[in-house]
């Protein structure tokens, strides 16, 4: 049995932890929230590492962290970080290591969503040093097309509820993967 994975990708704020978490226990799998991990191995927030080491050294910690998933045990569900798309050199294996979601919103979706939660400042750095909108509207242009060749299915979070999205993605992967559920 292989494709016991399913892989969220997309921009920060589109629902990869809550529905990851959610799609884990329906399906009795294991779920890993990558920045989370990160985070429990530096014992360091993500906001200060950036701040200490630099993006250079978390996106390589990300990297490795990430081969390092779709390497090992079936039965999960990752939550990647925004970024993990950019490691373009791995994603032939995460393709082939199980299904891969595109979680998407549009720009005031996301915008919306980062400025209600209370912990954005706290744990997600700029990756730009603009606003906001700018910040969305330059990262998301530049991920799109990452993230649409890099899933095997794209949902649109925007005006759906949590579980009208679960039920969406599994609804998919077990058309996909009937025995594997």
């Amino acid at each position: 049995m292989h494709n016991l994975k399913i892989i969220l990708v997309g921009y920060r704020a589109t629902g990869k932890t809550t529905i990851g978490k959610l799609l884990a226990d329906r399906l009795s799998f294991n779920f890993i929230d990558m920045d989370k991990a990160i985070e429990s191995r530096e014992n360091s927030l993500i906001r200060d590492l950036v701040k200490t080491k630099g993006w250079p050294y978390f996106r390589e910690k990300e990297k490795c962290l990430l081969e390092e998933l779709i390497n090992q045990q079936d039965r999960l569900v990752i939550a990647t970080g925004g970024g993990a798309i950019l490691h373009q050199e791995l994603w032939p294996k995460v393709l082939r290591a199980g299904m891969v979601v595109w979680l998407k919103a549009d720009q005031e979706t996301i915008c919306r969503r980062l400025a209600e939660d209370a912990l954005t400042c706290s744990q997600r750095p700029s990756l730009t040093g603009g606003g906001t909108e700018q910040e969305v509207a330059s990262v998301l242009a530049q991920r799109e097309p990452l993230y649409k060749a890099g899933s095997h299915i794209a949902v649109d979070t925007a005006g759906k509820t949590i579980t009208e999205i679960v039920d969406t993605v599994l609804a998919q992967y077990k058309s996909r993967f009937p025995n594997n559920g």
